[in-house]
């Protein structure tokens, strides 16, 4: 099962209707699921994507085939496109860099949105907290996280709409890298 953990429903979105994924309830949280494939709608923040995380391990019986991603937008320094899909190796969150794959990028987690580029090069709210709960379950082999560049440092300009078709300019990209 591929399980998917985004923030905002705008964000899955292109997920919904390539997939054809129905739309169910799961504790609270809205899902969509279809076959071997699910997506979790966490809300923005750490503890929230840590939480919605966290009750996908717990309401499914996982095995070694399972692949846990975290998708969403992000803010990026311009050395990044607008639309490009980032892989994510490291995360800074809280003064701590925790380093999970020698492929990708680093992103800062923040608990507010940044409106200027400081030392990170990549910003979002909710990576640590997938990355918390994925990392300690022994029973998840395969995860990553893949962010979308959306605005640069510029959050206020990001609509509903802006986010859905950021994420559906990389819907290619995305799928290559996922295991659908």
């Amino acid at each position: 099962m591929n399980f998917v953990v985004m923030a905002l429903r705008c964000e899955a979105q292109p997920f919904v209707e390539k997939y054809k994924l129905s739309k169910e309830k799961l504790d609270g949280y809205i899902f969509f699921q279809h076959k071997d494939f699910c997506i979790i709608i966490s809300g923005i923040g750490v503890d929230n994507a840590r939480l919605a995380t966290q009750t996908l391990i717990n309401h499914f019986d996982l095995d070694d085939e399972d692949s846990f991603y975290n998708i969403g937008i992000c803010g990026a320094s311009r050395r990044f496109e607008l639309g490009e899909c980032i892989e994510i190796g490291s995360i800074e969150y809280d003064g701590v860099l925790e380093h999970f794959s020698d492929r990708g990028e680093q992103i800062c987690c923040v608990d507010e949105p940044l409106e200027q580029e400081g030392s990170c090069e990549i910003v979002d709210m909710e990576s640590y907290g997938f990355y918390d709960a994925v990392r300690h379950n022994p029973a998840i082999k395969k995860f990553a996280i893949f962010k979308v560049v959306s605005d640069y440092f510029e959050p206020s300009r990001v609509s509903k709409e802006h986010c859905k078709q950021s994420i559906l300019q990389a819907m290619d990209v995305l799928k290559g890298k996922m295991c659908v």
